[in-house]
């Protein structure tokens, strides 16, 4: 299993069970505000906001002022930021040059604990919005969504393994399974990557097929799933209430 944990404010991803991170996709301030008024308390974990939802994602001044306000809401509980761009399943098209302009702006905004940077755009630039995080105490958590198959085992390890190279604190592949088999490739992929690797891994497989992968991260090696109140953001996502008695289940003594 990993050896390496990261502190996201006041969890340690890699340790124990897998935490639970709750979405926000509210399209305007007063909406993720709500939004974060009703997540928070349940108090999950980690509360993933999902800036692609935001119609006002590409203001720099509106994108802070909402992100400060939430973290007013949030007290101590950890924020990731997220921009899901159109190809991996998210709200909106982007070209890189605006996509990482967001993200340059939520990391000098002071607002967010980690933010989520995904892996198949330009390296360097990957690299220097990694380099930016970390100078600024943001933790990296680089991520692949495939929402049309399940790869080979071997390529999902090889993904996840190039995110640590590119500087990943955590690496994070969703994929899409068609049938069983996709499933114990991913919980397979999953197993293995977490031995081989020091950083903390996110793995998930979505759709109805995948719901034990969300369930079953202390066992396989996954250190953080996602679940609902309200919204979900992501297909198989469970709720967040019996998201933590399934994993309490499972729980390895």
């Amino acid at each position: 299993m990993t050896s390496k944990i990261v502190n996201l404010r006041n969890i340690k991803l890699g340790s124990g069970q897998p935490k639970i991170a709750v979405p926000i996709t509210g399209v305007d301030h007063d909406e993720i505000i709500s939004q974060a008024k009703t997540i928070t308390k349940k108090q999950p974990d980690v509360i993933e906001w999902r800036i692609d939802f935001f119609k006002n994602v590409t203001n720099h001044e509106a994108l802070t002022k909402t992100g400060n306000d939430l973290r007013k809401i949030l007290s101590n509980i950890a924020l990731l930021t997220t921009f899901r761009t159109k190809d991996e399943g998210g709200e909106l098209s982007l070209d890189d040059k605006t996509y990482f302009k967001i993200c340059k702006n939520v990391i000098s905004g002071g607002y967010t604990d980690a933010i989520d940077i995904e892996r198949f755009h330009e390296e360097r630039q990957v690299k220097e919005v990694v380099q930016d995080a970390h100078s600024k105490d943001v933790v990296i958590i680089m991520s692949n969504h495939d929402f049309d198959k399940t790869p080979t085992k071997d390529d999902i390890i090889n993904r996840l393994t190039s995110m640590v190279e590119l500087g990943a604190d955590v690496a994070k592949m969703a994929v899409m399974p068609t049938n069983v088999n996709d499933l114990l490739t991913l919980l397979s992929a999953t197993h293995q990557a977490s031995s081989l690797l020091e950083q903390p891994i996110i793995t998930m497989s979505m759709g109805d097929i995948g719901k034990v992968s969300r369930i079953s991260g202390e066992v396989f090696g996954s250190c953080l799933t996602f679940g609902t109140v309200g919204a979900a953001s992501a297909p198989g996502q469970i709720s967040l209430t019996r998201l933590r008695e399934d994993i309490e289940d499972l729980k390895l003594n």
